[in-house]
């Protein structure tokens, strides 16, 4: 057994330490409840009940990090760190190490708004550096596959799908934002995309390990990595395209409420639109 399996192997069994111990004090006092998640919600692919878990793992590092005065920016610019370095593990095939610095990457991600809430000084400045980290590692992750599986071009272009559906889904909230729509739910948001792609390369060391051992081709295929590559690339191009589809949607109900203008005060009134009006509207028709 190799060391990356041994450490490998080793950081699985403290998440199910981690979990297990959760579950004791699910028993005992209850789930763990936080506004964040109850406002957000989890999915058909990351429970709610999941985010809960990691919430409350990283929550007395967050309460730690901000007791030591370390700043939200210093958190999100170590996690981009974590971030690269897990692309470098990727592309040389260290499936393993990758995992390990994606893992310390998503935490320190999720870490750095909690200490910033907890220590007030939440902002819309640390708010866009942390979402222009959020596209930079996400990119490091896949470039890092799209690199390793150079000699197998069908596997480098499930790679590159990945990668387009992970920032369209990320483009089309940025653009739900941007035009006042409330941005729609829908599969693969980043954390989910997050835990698939991370755990994918977990198992892709033992798997490597043991079922690859005397590989067919020039370099291991890794199947659970392959396998959480097809996830992302199908699930998220479908969900980017569905989201683009409800925020069309929801701006065509807004502009068949148009507003006239009162000529005196220049205030604005919703004008009353028959159900005929409504039907034969042109904005109403097509996409």
């Amino acid at each position: 057994m190799n060391h990356e399996l041994k450490y490998t192997l080793a950081v699985a069994l403290g998440v199910l330490f981690l979990i297990t111990t959760y579950g004791v004090r699910v028993l005992v006092k209850g789930r763990a409840r936080f506004d964040r998640i109850d406002r957000q919600g989890g999915s058909r692919l990351l429970s709610k009940g999941a985010m809960e878990i990691g919430y409350w793992i990283i929550s007395p590092v967050a309460r730690a990090l901000a007791s030591l005065h370390v700043s939200p920016n210093q958190i999100s610019w170590l996690s981009c760190g974590f971030g690269a370095l897990a692309g470098i593990f990727l592309a040389r095939g260290h499936f393993g190490f990758g995992a390990m610095c994606a893992t310390v990457c998503g935490l320190l991600d999720s870490v750095d708004g909690m200490v910033a809430r907890l220590s007030g000084v939440a902002s819309d400045a640390g708010e866009v550096l942390d979402a222009a980290i959020d596209r930079y590692v996400e990119f490091f992750f896949l470039a890092g596959l799209i690199i390793y599986y150079r000699e197998q071009p069908a596997l480098q272009l499930l790679a590159l799908l990945a990668l387009l559906g992970s920032f369209m889904v990320s483009y089309s909230t940025t653009k739900a934002e941007a035009l006042n729509i409330e941005p729609p739910n829908g599969l693969m948001r980043r954390p989910e995309r997050a835990v698939y792609l991370t755990a994918g390369a977990a198992l892709s060391t033992p798997s490597i390990a043991w079922f690859e051992s005397t590989p067919e081709f020039a370099a291991p295929l890794a199947y659970p990595m392959v396998l959480a590559l097809a996830l992302v690339a199908v699930l998220a191009n479908f969900s980017a395209i569905d989201r683009f589809w409800l925020i069309a949607k929801a701006l065509r109900r807004r502009d068949l409420k148009p507003r006239e203008v009162n000529a005196t005060t220049n205030e604005t009134k919703p004008k009353q639109t028959s159900e005929a009006e409504v039907t034969e509207h042109p904005a109403n028709i097509g996409f």
